[in-house]
């Protein structure tokens, strides 16, 4: 079953800072850099989805789908909830395409919505 926008598993900032073993200021710095992408949710703090992970590390393949989406116009909100729910064209949420190495299809689709 895919999971939803909903019902992803969410980390905050110091549970990236221990997945990734890194300080809280490189952390900042990965989201700043758009090499990952985190949202508040319900006003709480900063989380990033943990599929956005892959191999103790940020999703390679996720900063340029970023910058594209946000060259798209879409912010920060739009483009995790794009990232997370099923795309019609892709037939699963375009983060599980990126992590089946659906690379450019992801960006075709993505360019495609501007």
């Amino acid at each position: 079953m895919t999971e939803s926008f909903s019902d992803q598993e969410w980390l905050s900032i110091p549970d990236l800072v221990r997945v990734l073993g890194v300080s809280q200021s490189r952390v900042r710095q990965l989201v700043d850099d758009r090499q990952l992408i985190a949202i508040r949710r319900d006003n709480g703090p900063l989380q990033v989805p943990a599929s956005f992970l892959k191999d103790g590390a940020p999703l390679p393949e996720l900063r340029g789908t970023l910058i594209v989406l946000a060259d798209d116009g879409f912010t920060d909100e739009q483009a995790m909830r794009w990232l997370l729910e099923v795309d019609d064209s892709l037939g699963v949420p375009p983060v599980q395409a990126l992590l089946a190495g659906r690379k450019a299809e992801v960006r075709r689709v993505a360019q495609a919505l501007a």
